[in-house]
């Protein structure tokens, strides 16, 4: 009960979030294209939380992932105010913040890949289940990667807000390097906290509690 109430708040907030966003966003193709890994996740997390609920921790991160591609729909991710304000901080030669995307786009994953191969048996070995589940996250920002190729193509200039690349040659590249970064960040720095909250589901299948 305590965790769906605190998961009824966060979808809440969500919703709420992509509310206020499809309000006034800076450019309406990019929000809806920038949002609809929210606009999926949200339902499909709602379908199988009976059958296949997720560790606290990965909920946690899953709403902040929301949260980024919600922003970065709104103003486009070369506009986000607050990657602004660390451009200038930091004296950058573009914005940052589409690289704080693609970094949770890697850390995200990896930990729903990690949950999925371990709990579905799949894979035993840690060092294995570390690897595979980061070669899941590099996959899905591949598949990233083509799609914004594929819309580039169709599209023209009309998807270079959903590019996002400001003018940067290695931008696909370091976007899929940010992905393995915090896919590996998840594997490493996080390991200990999320193998704590998986063994919880062993000792009662079906919750996790804090």
């Amino acid at each position: 009960m305590k965790q769906e109430n605190g998961l009824l708040l966060a979808a809440a907030l969500i919703v709420i979030a992509l509310a206020v966003s499809a309000i006034h966003p800076f450019d309406r193709l990019t929000w809806l294209m920038e949002v609809m890994p929210v606009l999926i996740a949200l339902p499909l997390l709602a379908y199988t939380y009976r059958r296949f609920p997720l560790t606290n921790l990965l909920y946690c991160l899953i709403f902040i992932h929301a949260l980024i591609l919600i922003g970065g729909g709104t103003y486009t991710y070369a506009r986000v105010p607050v990657g602004n304000w660390v451009q200038d901080l930091l004296s950058l030669a573009r914005n940052p913040y589409d690289k704080l995307g693609h970094f949770w786009q890697g850390l995200v994953p990896a930990l729903v890949a990690k949950e999925i191969l371990l709990r579905g048996k799949y894979v035993s070995g840690q060092k294995m289940l570390a690897f595979l589940s980061i070669c899941v996250a590099m996959a899905i920002s591949a598949w990233y990667e083509l799609i914004e190729w594929w819309a580039a193509l169709i599209m023209g200039q009309g998807a270079d807000e959903f590019l996002g690349t400001q003018g940067d040659q290695w931008d696909t590249q370091s976007d899929m390097w940010m992905a393995f970064l915090g896919a590996t960040v998840a594997m490493v720095l996080l390991a200990g906290l999320h193998n704590r909250q998986l063994r919880q589901f062993e000792e009662s299948p079906g919750t996790v509690e804090n």
